[in-house]
């Protein structure tokens, strides 16, 4: 699958997850942030699932219904576990996300939003 990462995640994520069969870009090796809009444009443009710790993102895809190529949002998650936290959710949601989900990932549960028609999990 390919991914994103956004910025606000070490770019030590990219080994890991390259490792795991993933095609990784990191937000971090860009010249300059250009903004979460721009962020998930290019995300959307690259077919890469976006990956974040920022809740702004989910207001852009979900309220303000800008496309997208699906986005996971990390919260509470340590950065010792993210990187295994991603590989488990892309092996249980892969398909959702790659439809469009919003996936948020919590220490004690998953919430899957569809935005292409579906219904929350």
């Amino acid at each position: 699958m390919r991914l994103l990462l956004d910025s606000c995640l070490s770019g030590a994520l990219k080994a890991p997850l390259t490792d795991a069969g993933h095609e990784v870009l990191w937000a971090g090796d860009w010249p300059s942030d250009p903004g979460d809009e721009e962020i998930l444009r290019r995300a959307h443009a690259e077919q890469c699932v976006l990956i974040t710790l920022d809740k702004d993102f989910g207001e852009l895809a979900i309220v303000r219904g800008i496309p997208h190529s699906g986005l996971i949002r990390l919260a509470g998650i340590s950065l010792a576990s993210q990187a295994a936290t991603i590989k488990r959710v892309l092996v249980f949601y892969g398909d959702r996300l790659s439809d469009g989900a919003v996936v948020t990932v919590e220490p004690a549960r998953v919430r899957v939003r569809s935005t292409r028609g579906g219904g929350d999990d």
